[in-house]
């Protein structure tokens, strides 16, 4: 009977650690934006690496999140929507670019922003953007000469 007692109590004792690992790895996954969102658009040669859900980050702090992803069938780019936080009010003259946390990390979607004294409007385009570039072709770059 103590046995069955024990075995109880450690198989509880499992679905709880479970649970609790369940809950942090999906309500849990970093810091997100409060508030209220606007979207705003780029288009790019390359967004590899970022996906629906990617982060969008100023100064390395999120400030929104990368909503839809497209392939333009006329330009054969890709089309990105990104919601960002609307306590930041960009100007309209930055700049949006693929980043990467270094040789090994993941990718995100930096805004640098501009000094423009006009702000981007709900539903605005980025003008200025830069794509992914990969590792194969920074190292050929680097060491093959290309510029």
């Amino acid at each position: 009977m103590r046995e069955n007692l024990v075995e109880v109590v450690t198989g509880a004792v499992v679905l709880i650690v479970a649970a609790a690992f369940l809950f942090f790895a999906t309500g849990n996954s970093g810091p997100s934006v409060s508030g209220g969102q606007y979207p705003l658009s780029a288009s790019f040669s390359s967004v590899e690496g970022i996906a629906i859900g990617s982060d969008v980050r100023m100064g390395g702090v999120k400030v929104g999140t990368v909503t839809d992803i497209t392939l333009n069938p006329q330009t054969f780019r890709a089309d990105m929507t990104v919601a960002v936080s609307d306590q930041y009010q960009l100007p309209d003259d930055s700049s949006i670019l693929i980043s990467s946390e270094g040789l090994l990390g993941g990718s995100f979607v930096e805004i640098q922003p501009g000094g423009s004294p006009f702000n981007l409007e709900p539903g605005d385009t980025f003008s200025d953007t830069q794509g992914a570039v990969g590792l194969i072709t920074l190292l050929l770059r680097v060491f093959g000469g290309e510029n």
